[in-house]
């Protein structure tokens, strides 16, 4: 009878672990990991917000929370078309992509920095480039509080594991914007006004060392409460190795006994 075998068992079930930065253990044993991004208004938008998704393989889990989004669109809540872009630099547009000077950065300027459609962040129905422009599907109104998992195609995995995947929440107040931009049609779909599809909102999607949303602004890692959850880490952990050394203990002392 051998007192390695209990403890071996312990470690099996994953009753013991390690935690690793950035990464998390699943019950299947496959390692997940975070994205975050801080979306900054774009466009004269006053609108603010934070999202993060979470990867397990190909399945990934959104929550994203928004503020500050025009309310109201033809007297009904304002639908606002959001996306995970690939495939471009990685990066939000400044003004200099604006190239017809009308003081907007709309879609397709902006497609350079940010790349073209990857993912749909819709409410429902499918999340590919297709819908990007599905209004019925979209978030709606001043504030979003979005949460959905669905699984990601191989150029957005791709994209977001090579630090090129960008979100963009799209939908401008046309009040906000120049008079030559409120005569303008949307470039994305010519029935709709420039403002309906132009980036409100855009964020690069970075590895982060959280599981969930951060409050106000993306977490260094050096202040807030990233101090409270690695003490919580040890703490976990310290306990599981605890119990584990008085299984191990208490098989040691059986086995002494049967001899």
């Amino acid at each position: 009878m051998s007192f390695r075998k209990p403890l071996i068992a312990l470690l099996a079930t994953g009753a013991v672990s390690v935690a690793g930065v950035g990464l998390a253990v699943s019950p299947a044993g496959a390692a997940s990991q975070s994205y975050q991004a801080t979306l900054a208004p774009l466009n004269h938008s006053t609108a603010s917000g934070t999202l993060m998704l979470t990867l397990n393989g190909d399945q990934a889990t959104i929550t994203e929370k928004v503020s500050g989004l025009a309310a109201t669109f033809n007297n009904a809540p304002y639908p606002h078309v959001q996306h995970i872009h690939i495939d471009g630099q990685g990066v939000c547009p400044t003004i200099a992509a604006d190239t017809n000077k009308d003081d907007v950065i709309n879609t397709t300027e902006g497609q350079p920095s940010y790349g073209p459609i990857g993912t749909t962040l819709s409410v429902t129905g499918p999340t590919t480039p297709a819908a990007g422009t599905e209004l019925t599907a979209a978030p709606s109104g001043a504030s979003i509080d979005y949460s959905r998992t669905f699984t990601l195609d191989a150029a957005t995995l791709a994209s977001i594991k090579a630090n090129k995947a960008v979100i963009v929440v799209h939908g401008l107040d046309p009040a906000t914007l120049s008079p030559q931009a409120q005569g303008e049609k949307s470039d994305l779909v010519p029935t709709l006004p420039l403002a309906a599809t132009s980036p409100a909102l855009c964020g690069a999607l970075t590895l982060s060392q959280t599981s969930s949303v951060p409050n106000g602004g993306v977490s260094t890692g050096a202040g807030g409460t990233s101090g409270i959850e690695d003490t919580g880490l040890m703490v976990v952990g310290g306990s599981l190795l605890a119990g584990a050394a008085v299984v191990l203990f208490g098989t040691r002392r059986r086995h002494a006994a049967i001899r």
